[in-house]
């Protein structure tokens, strides 16, 4: 859809006259992202808005990137920002006091659009981001949903976009003001990646009619597990021997005759129905014998005990087609048995539909990559024939895998990036601090997310020591050998999280239950925040430039940690293969006092200078470097070392 973005300005350019949103209040950083000044809300009108922001992608020299044809290696230069569309743009445009979900007068919406997530790139681009990752677009299911708006993972049909996601007034539809927002990312010299999810659907997907054999059926009169229903349907329950037998099979990667769960489980599930009603929002089938039947809400599959409540707004698609099988369970929908995992026993059908939808987002609107959501539990067969048939259609897509390990298996299996483990450990100082000596031991298989959140984890900025914490990680972050990874609103210090996910404690989640998260509500980000620190990502990720070549090698020959004189401080230290070009990062992890420490660095100056902040640090009598740190300062000194104590490097 080449020129979507001029024929989407032609079209706003129609309702100049019409003066739509003439009091239109828009965050003061979507329109002078360099400049926002103290008025951090600004009022203009709609219309005008748009216009701006369309016309200053467009006036932009295009940086459209080229295919370099080498799978997706483009990855490891990434610095991403992960996008949440119908929150990242989300604003309370009347200037009422909430976010409505209804239509503004004159077609305007305040939920988060990719026409306003046009007029927000330059301001991205301001910051150095070069990849825009979206969490999923797609029109969302209803049954079981949470919240006011549903979770973007309760896909109802992953090859249509969701309706909500554009402006009404227009009236040319989401998949033109996607494929602009595409266009728009790309003029910019962004890479776009979109996240799908592959083994579960929404439990009104719209498949269900056409395709009852890809869905699990259970007796409709089984109610799902809660307080008020402990015996309900939910995950199997195994004994302890059972449990023990399951991990010890799984651990040595012996997936044959794994042990099923109970016979009284198994008896839940129902063949496909011969017919099918709606009732509501629900799917209800009828069986010969008129029983009724339903579609079961899936559940946390691994490990086998886990306590989790069912996800009662999606459900697990049936991948293989068993009698003896036909029942959602660790061994059928993850670690799938090898009776069941056959090439006679693939759902053909639905598999070719999955391994469609990616090339139908390529050649429509020009993706770049894609995160697959549990990419890991997928068939190993299914996930190979994605890979190839998207690469195949373009050799320089990328894959991302949703896996907390950062292990040679994703790049075996085609991955370009993991999401990896630094999110959990970063603010724990010793943790952090053996997350840095793992890197100085061994190479890095496949790049990871260098990032203290994501949208499933508390906000960087909640963490001890606030807006602190979030500045020393950007800095610490940005220059190890990972793609820096920017979660929507941690540029401007947002403290309330989208989702639950991971990382939070009993008490925290009860706190926030799901119908008050921006993932199934309307919320929107503190764009008003003062204290907002999108000039220092600017600041870093110039910086980082520099030595882009240094800060991207996996190996572990380019990365040394020194020895503080203070705990609480750590350094790092990055330099080329030849040893001859080098920079060392030193941050005080203590984001609540000031901490100075000594180091013993090998530099060729006297005196080194903070190129985040201008700070000179100079030597003691002993000859070791003085750095006096605020809370939660990092700094990032050029050292110019000759090489220093490494084994020889064998590219």
């Amino acid at each position: 859809m080449m020129n979507a973005l001029q024929t989407l300005r032609d079209k706003i350019a129609e309702f100049g006259e019409k003066g739509i949103g003439a009091e239109y209040r828009v965050p003061a950083l979507w329109i002078d992202p360099r400049q926002p000044g103290d008025e951090r809300i600004r009022s203009t009108d709609a219309v005008s808005f748009f216009l701006g922001g369309v016309d200053a992608v467009l006036a932009h020299e295009d940086l459209t990137p080229e295919t370099q044809g080498n799978s997706g290696e483009w990855t490891k230069n990434a610095v991403v920002y992960n996008m949440f569309t119908r929150l990242t743009t989300a604003w309370d445009h009347d200037g009422n006091g909430s976010i409505s979900i209804e239509d503004l007068e004159g077609g305007l919406r305040e939920t988060g659009t990719f026409l306003k997530s046009i007029a927000l790139l330059p301001f991205l681009k301001m910051m150095g981001v070069n990849t825009i990752h979206l969490l999923p677009i797609t029109i969302i299911g209803s049954d079981g949903n949470k919240g006011s708006l549903g979770s973007p993972y309760a896909i109802k049909n992953p090859y249509k976009l969701d309706e909500r996601l554009c402006e009404p007034f227009h009236g040319l539809g989401v998949e033109a003001e996607y494929a602009a927002f595409v266009e728009a990312a790309h003029r910019l010299g962004m890479r776009v990646v979109m996240e799908f999810v592959f083994r579960t659907a929404s439990k009104d997907s719209e498949w269900v009619t056409d395709h009852p054999n890809w869905f699990y059926w259970i007796d409709a009169s089984v109610p799902d597990r809660s307080a008020e229903h402990p015996e309900g349907f939910g995950n199997p329950k195994f004994s302890a021997e059972e449990l023990q037998v399951i991990t010890q099979r799984i651990k040595r990667n012996d997936l044959s005759s794994l042990p099923p769960p109970s016979m009284a489980y198994r008896n839940l599930f129902r063949d496909m129905p011969s017919e099918l009603t709606i009732e509501g929002d629900r799917y209800i089938g009828i069986m010969d014998d008129g029983m009724r039947v339903r579609i079961p809400g899936a559940f946390a599959d691994w490990p086998p005990d886990d306590v989790q409540p069912p996800w009662n707004d999606v459900t697990y698609l049936k991948m293989y087609e068993h009698a003896s099988f036909d029942y959602m369970a660790y061994n059928t929908i993850r670690m799938y048995d090898t009776r069941l995992a056959t090439v006679d026993n693939e759902n053909r059908g639905l598999w070719n539909t999955i391994i469609n939808v990616i090339p139908h987002y390529q050649k429509n609107f020009g993706i770049d990559g894609v995160m697959i959501d549990m990419g890991h539990a997928l068939p190993k067969r299914l996930k190979q024939s994605i890979v190839e048939r998207a690469r195949k259609v373009n050799p320089d897509f990328a894959f991302w895998e949703e896996n907390f390990a950062i292990s040679a298996k994703s790049r075996q299996e085609g991955y370009n990036a993991t999401v990896g483990y630094l999110w959990s450990d970063e603010h724990l100082p010793h943790k952090l601090l053996e997350f840095l000596k793992m890197l100085e031991t061994q190479d890095v298989p496949v790049p990871f997310f260098a990032t203290p959140e994501t949208h499933n984890t508390p906000r960087a900025a909640r963490r001890a020591g606030g807006l602190n914490f979030s500045r020393m990680t950007m800095v610490v972050n940005a220059f190890l050998p990972g793609i820096v990874f920017l979660h929507q609103g941690y540029e401007l210090g947002e403290t309330y999280p989208v989702n639950t996910g991971l990382g939070f404690t009993p008490e925290e989640i009860a706190e926030l239950p799901s119908h008050k998260l921006p993932l199934f509500s309307e919320s929107a980000l503190c764009w008003n925040n003062p204290a907002e620190m999108s000039g220092l990502v600017a600041r870093v990720n110039a910086v980082r430039a520099q030595w882009h070549d240094i800060i991207v090698s996996p190996s572990r020959h380019t990365i040394k940690v020194f020895d503080t004189t203070d705990p609480r401080v750590l350094c790092y230290l990055r330099q080329s293969h030849d040893g001859k070009n080098a920079f060392a990062v030193v941050a005080n992890t203590d984001c609540q006092a000031a901490a100075s420490a000594v180091v013993w660095l090998d530099a060729q100056y006297d005196i080194l200078t903070d190129e985040i902040g201008g700070q000179e640090i100079g030597k003691n009598e002993q000859e070791g470097f003085v750095f006096d740190l605020q809370p939660g300062q990092a700094v990032v000194c050029e050292l110019r070392t000759t090489k220093i104590e490494v084994e020889e490097f064998n590219p």
